[in-house]
């Protein structure tokens, strides 16, 4: 089915008499309804878009119109978010201003839709989240596969950490080499691996700079967190590379860092984490981290033991001492695949990113 998100695309294909089998998402059709209203429309999906009283008449005989529900939030996102998109309205010297930002005003929202469930609030979320899925996945597919690679590791790793400057060199260097990174798009981890593409084209020195300014606040939960971020971002503009960041309003007291470029942002925190794992066909880089990361650990050690994507692709940890005394998951996975309980595995456990990249260039190549 066809897919029009744009009234200047839809205009230029509708030349004909009859229409069939289309979809048109978050259009304002009041621009083009005089040409609308000479065409017969049939089987046609018409999502969130605006049309006057006759134009909805004229649809309603054997098409599918799913109207905007009264939630604050568009119910039918045709494209991903990003930070202009999420951030709207914040002022790095004024950091309350965040909370009237739209990010803040969803995640307000979704804390009291938890406390009393409605059909309209869950359907309104699912179908949100399924737009969410659709521009992801159009977002993809101009990239190689086994050229998506997901950085996982804790939300609590400080900036000034160690693990967070390693973690921004080996995503700027990845990036640089043509790969698309993925995160869960929060702080910690995430956000080292979405400012190491955004400073990616840039000297190691500049990237070391940009880390010095966020050390100014370096846990999420500090004030300055978010405008530390965008202090960064005005100095070092215009980022000549992507990242995608997959974070969810379930966790929505973690900010979403706004160095990720595509943003898609998810109701439905088990649908975000089991797509992320999934589209990182390229490999998953595990960093340092606790209960979450080890869930993510054990949910790709199943996509790939069952090749639930068409092939297992490569599980790294960086990190030795961690992986193997302070959470020692890689020995318990090592034997067991060497024992023939787990199949199709491709581990590797490193300390520095020379051999990170190496591992996934040997898969991706």
């Amino acid at each position: 089915m066809k897919q029009f998100e744009s009234i200047s695309e839809l205009k230029r294909f509708l030349t004909v008499s009859y229409v069939e089998e289309i979809a048109v998402q978050s259009l304002r059709l009041t621009e083009i309804e005089p040409l609308m209203l000479n065409i017969r429309f049939s089987r046609c999906l018409f999502l969130g878009c605006s049309m006057s009283d006759d134009l909805l008449h004229h649809l309603l005989p054997g098409n599918f119109i799913f109207p905007l529900l009264d939630v604050p939030f568009n119910t039918y996102p045709s494209r991903l978010y990003d930070t202009d998109s999420l951030y709207a309205g914040f002022n790095r010297h004024k950091p309350k201003t965040y909370l009237k930002t739209p990010d803040k005003v969803v995640y307000d929202y979704y804390r009291e839709s938890r406390k009393n469930l409605s059909i309209k609030d869950t359907l309104a979320q699912r179908l949100h989240d399924h737009s969410i899925t659709d521009s992801l996945h159009e977002y993809i597919a101009s990239f190689d596969e086994r050229k998506l690679v997901a950085i996982m590791g804790g939300h609590g790793i400080l900036r000034t950490e160690h693990i967070y400057r390693q973690v921004v060199l080996l995503s700027k260097s990845l990036t640089e080499q043509g790969y698309l990174m993925l995160s869960g798009g929060g702080p910690g981890a995430m956000e080292a691996t979405h400012l190491g593409a955004w400073m990616a084209g840039r000297g190691d020195n500049e990237c070391l700079r940009a880390v010095g300014i966020l050390s100014a606040a370096p846990r999420y939960s500090d004030e300055g967190w978010l405008s530390s971020a965008f202090e960064v971002m005005e100095r070092f503009p215009d980022p000549p590379f992507d990242s995608l960041g997959i974070p969810t309003w379930h966790y929505g007291h973690e900010l979403p860092t706004p160095f990720a470029t595509k943003i898609a942002k998810y109701f439905e925190n088990s649908i975000r984490e089991e797509g992320l794992l999934a589209i990182a066909k390229g490999g998953v880089v595990f960093t340092p981290g606790s209960a979450g990361t080890l869930q993510e650990v054990f949910q790709d050690l199943a996509q790939n033991h069952y090749e639930s994507y068409g092939y297992a692709s490569p599980m790294i940890f960086l990190d030795k001492h961690f992986w193997t005394t302070e959470r020692p998951v890689y020995p318990v996975i090592g034997e067991m695949a060497e024992r023939g309980d787990l199949h199709h595995l491709n581990l590797g456990l490193y300390d520095n990113n020379e051999e990170v990249i190496a591992h996934l260039k040997k898969f991706s190549e």
